[in-house]
């Protein structure tokens, strides 16, 4: 598969935060994205970055901010003036149907474009009413919160329904992505890996990077 078809967005909750910004720049000629996940503490037991660390990164990948948080629709407004490429909230988190495409309306308005994530239990029928107006589908293949977990692999059947139902769509997969995982993730549909686990404890980044893209 080549590098067009499929996007490679290294996740910085595995990267050594001390030196943060060494580590950007050691994936930034490799990547396609980098994302930044924000925890609450509430929709899942960790914290994590916010705006402020979004802020302070000096890169020129695309932001990708993965909202784990009770209260996306309160977040937005962080991430307004800080040119983020996509932002994602959980179906979980919104559970009406209005305030979800009020939501992604909102983050458009941003700048921004919209996604949706599922948990690994959560079925694609809990967004059918949204799922048209997505412009990206996170399926979560770990339960969210922290990393280094390993890869559920039922959800690819998910995977392969929702690129079955939009194959123009672009399908995220997160979590326990590794050169073997991304193998079937590929072959389900998803045109969007994220991982960190797996990129930043390879001692060569580019590497790492060229075995996720297959």
């Amino acid at each position: 598969m080549s590098r067009s078809s499929v996007l490679i967005t290294p996740s910085i909750l595995s990267a050594d935060l001390g030196h943060l910004q060494d580590e950007i720049e050691s994936v930034k000629d490799h990547a396609d994205w980098l994302q930044i996940d924000v925890m609450d503490g509430h929709f899942v037991p960790n914290l994590s970055f916010g705006a402020p660390v979004v802020k302070c990164l000096k890169t020129r990948l695309p932001i990708d901010v993965h909202l784990m948080v009770s209260n996306p629709s309160d977040r937005i407004g962080e991430f307004q003036k800080l040119h983020v490429k996509h932002i994602t909230f959980h179906a979980e988190a919104v559970q009406d149907s209005k305030a979800r495409r009020a939501l992604l309306q909102a983050i458009r308005k941003s700048g921004a474009t919209a996604g949706i994530a599922l948990n690994p239990e959560t079925p694609l029928t809990k967004i059918e009413d949204s799922f048209d107006d997505i412009d990206l589908l996170l399926v979560m293949s770990v339960h969210p919160g922290f990393g280094g977990q390993g890869f559920i692999a039922e959800v690819l059947a998910k995977v392969s329904e929702a690129h079955a139902k939009r194959p123009g769509l672009m399908i995220q997969m997160d979590g326990g992505v590794d050169q073997e995982t991304a193998v079937a993730c590929r072959s389900a549909g998803a045109t969007n890996l994220v991982a960190g686990n797996f990129i930043f404890s390879a001692k060569d980044r580019a590497k790492a990077i060229s075995q996720l893209r297959g």
